[in-house]
């Protein structure tokens, strides 16, 4: 019964990893889309790669933000209470 609800999880983590690697992959496809329509406008090429660079810093921090909760989500009970 235990061995079944570990293998659920297992499954059901692996499915909120790959769901989150998409939407982030979305999210890194949508800033490069929105670049392209802010050139398109007549915003300066420097302009545009400072708001690339500033848009990938705050989605590089989202996705380590969400590693770091999946990591303390994977450690034992024990261990996860006594590093709060």
């Amino acid at each position: 019964m235990k061995t079944q609800r570990k293998q659920t999880q297992s499954t059901r983590q692996k499915l909120y990893r790959q769901i989150i690697t998409v939407l982030l992959l979305i999210q890194t496809i949508l800033i490069g889309v929105n670049a392209e329509n802010r050139i398109q406008q007549g915003d300066s090429q420097i302009e545009v790669l400072i708001w690339i660079v500033k848009e990938s810093i705050s989605l590089v921090k989202q996705a380590s933000s969400l590693q770091e909760k999946q990591k303390k989500s994977l450690l034992p009970r024990h261990r996860r209470s006594e590093e709060q």
